[in-house]
């Protein structure tokens, strides 16, 4: 399925934000999952002066069948000065609200936890006021590392299941959906905020979606993002289905319901999308 229906396509705004949020970026030898991952988003993101920075290098360790970013056995060594760069960075473009991914790293003992936290510690140095929401791998169940994390007190640990648990095989295969819902759980039972997210249109169904949903209250799980899988690149698993705007407005409404407390969905949501409205009124 290659043809986008009207509802999936975006306007490309390229301004003086845009180039100075590159500019940044650029100056500091950051990686975003906006350029690697090729978002949808990073036209519209960049214009704002927000980015999502990817820590850990750009090679991952691990191959899912939905994501367009480097990955082989042989990642690069840590950048000791990349918490510092993003402190900087944070500071320039004046963001008060920023999410920190990464690659996975099942290479490091402790899957790159430490670095987590000290990008955490740098950006609180020099920008009190920033909310700081990591969005972690599943560190291989490995809920010490978790704890390296929490430790940084971030304002929201997130964690995403990305899909279906039926369609992990296929979609995420070195992943587990079981595991991935432990990590959530272990940081709302240390009282703190926590989020998930997934895609559609691998060809799950609605019963499947609204059941991952209930798993994810099950564990008093706060924030939830469904947004539409747009195949990233040749290599990339193939859309099944373009899911239609109501039917993400349905989701959005059955989840408020649930008790979650917002629901990001539609087309473009991603979890790093307009991630600074889960603490808004």
């Amino acid at each position: 399925m290659n043809k986008f229906p009207e509802w999936v396509k975006k306007k490309i705004l390229v301004d003086e934000n845009y180039q100075e949020t590159k500019s940044v970026i650029k100056k500091y030898s950051l990686h975003t999952v906006c350029t690697d991952a090729r978002c949808p988003n990073i036209y519209e993101c960049f214009s704002k002066k927000y980015a999502t920075f990817m820590i850990l290098g750009n090679v991952c360790t691990r191959a899912c069948k939905f994501c367009s970013v480097n990955h082989n056995q042989m990642p690069q060594p840590v950048d000791p000065q990349e918490p510092q760069h993003i402190a900087r960075a944070v500071k320039e473009l004046g963001l008060k609200y920023i999410v920190i991914t990464s690659v996975t790293r099942d290479d490091l003992a402790d899957g790159g936890a430490k670095h987590f936290a000290d990008c955490i510690n740098e950006i609180r140095k020099t920008s009190l006021d920033t909310k700081i929401e990591p969005l972690i791998p599943d560190f291989k169940g490995n809920v010490e590392s978790v704890e390296i994390v929490l430790e940084a007190k971030p304002d929201i640990l997130a964690h995403n299941v990305e899909t279906v648990p039926a369609l992990y095989s296929r979609v995420r295969p070195q992943a587990n959906y079981t595991i991935s819902l432990k990590i959530l759980e272990h940081a709302k039972k240390k009282g703190f905020l926590t989020k998930s997210a997934m895609m559609v249109g691998f060809g799950e169904t609605r019963n499947e979606i609204i059941q991952v949903m209930k798993d994810l209250r099950s564990i008093d799980c706060d924030f939830f993002v469904i947004g539409q899988y747009l195949k990233p690149s040749y290599e990339s698993i193939d859309v099944k289905e373009f899911v239609r705007p109501e039917v993400f407005e349905e989701y959005r409404v059955i989840g408020k319901q649930m008790g979650f407390k917002k629901v990001f969905a539609g087309v473009f949501c991603r979890s790093s999308y307009m991630a600074e409205l889960a603490l808004t009124e």
